[in-house]
């Protein structure tokens, strides 16, 4: 029997850190129904100088060479832009660990995670990655840090994957003919520190139990022919092309993409769990269906000039 295939992908993340922090987490997707779906993954870390430990639940496996330190390409002024949605100034690499950037009047480190000895380790279905600040502390200037990094999403990858049509011959001709617009539809759902959708190796740490995450942002980007339900976004615009040509994930085509942002906050949260639900649809004409419609139509053409020769011929007789 084959494996039957998800349509929907309820991810459930969990951040925390041990230590006397107050943190904004951001998840930035790059949809990519027709190929290879990636997040950025970012957390802000208000009272590093705090804390011990930061640990990060991803919910399905990842390996430490695919995940992608993009705080390299702070660097260019066009990113850095585009991803504080300010102009900032930089100090990139003061030391082999961090950056520094000054924006709307504060200053904040950006870590290089490359540069540390960071552990990423299988746990239950995904991945626990786990950050150590104490080493690391020496090295920061502020009392403010920002982590961020890319990881193919692979349980948006499983939903988008191409289905396999189990139906007869006779049942796909007679759904090429009468259906012609083929309707997608996926669901997806994050879900941050819920305790339901964990493994019980994290829900019975104390440090879990004990996170004071501010506030959770989540931005999906995706091409236009694709509609999200958009309630509650505070923010949808059209990608910028010209800040986020060198930032975007490889093979990740930036014309006609528009993009949401999402917010919530601890006020309305007040366990510090934050819940978001998408779908994404697209109707299209089945290609199958536009060829067999072309190929009927020369057909019928083909036996109507027949027919006409044919009774030319008998009139003639």
């Amino acid at each position: 029997m084959p494996k039957k295939q998800r349509k929907f992908a309820d991810d459930g993340w969990a951040v925390w850190i041990d230590g006397d922090d107050v943190s904004t987490i951001y998840i930035n997707d790059w949809l990519n129904p027709k190929g290879k779906s990636y997040v950025d993954f970012a957390v802000r870390i208000r009272g590093v100088m705090a804390s011990k430990l930061l640990s990060v639940y991803v919910p399905f496996e990842v390996k430490k060479e695919e995940i992608e330190d993009v705080s390299l390409l702070f660097n260019d002024k066009n990113i850095l832009q585009a991803i504080f949605s300010a102009s900032c100034v930089m100090e990139y690499k003061k030391n082999e660990h961090t950056s520094e950037i000054a924006y709307n009047g504060k200053t904040v480190d950006i870590v290089h995670i490359s540069s540390l000895n960071y552990k990423v380790s299988p746990l239950a279905k995904g991945t626990l990655i786990a950050f150590d600040l104490v080493n690391l502390q020496p090295f920061l200037d502020n009392d403010e840090a920002y982590f961020i990094w890319r990881m193919p999403h692979k349980s948006l990858d499983e939903v988008f994957a191409p289905r396999k049509d189990m139906n007869s011959a006779m049942e796909r001709l007679k759904d090429l003919i009468t259906t012609p617009i083929v309707a997608e539809k996926f669901g997806y759902s994050i879900r941050i520190n819920e305790a339901r959708l964990l493994p019980e190796e994290i829900t019975k740490i104390g440090a879990f139990h004990r996170q004071k995450l501010k506030k959770a942002v989540v931005t999906l980007s995706v091409n236009e022919s694709y509609e999200l339900n958009d309630a509650g976004a505070y923010r949808i615009r059209r990608l910028e092309e010209n800040l986020y040509k060198d930032f975007l994930p490889k093979g990740y085509k930036s014309e006609d993409v528009i993009t949401y942002q999402w917010q919530q906050n601890r006020e309305t949260n007040l366990k510090g769990h934050f819940n978001f639900y998408y779908n994404v649809n697209k109707n299209s004409v089945s290609r199958g269906s536009m060829f067999l419609y072309l190929v009927l139509l020369t057909v019928i053409g083909l036996v109507g000039d027949l027919l006409a020769n044919l009774i030319s011929k008998f009139i003639g007789l």
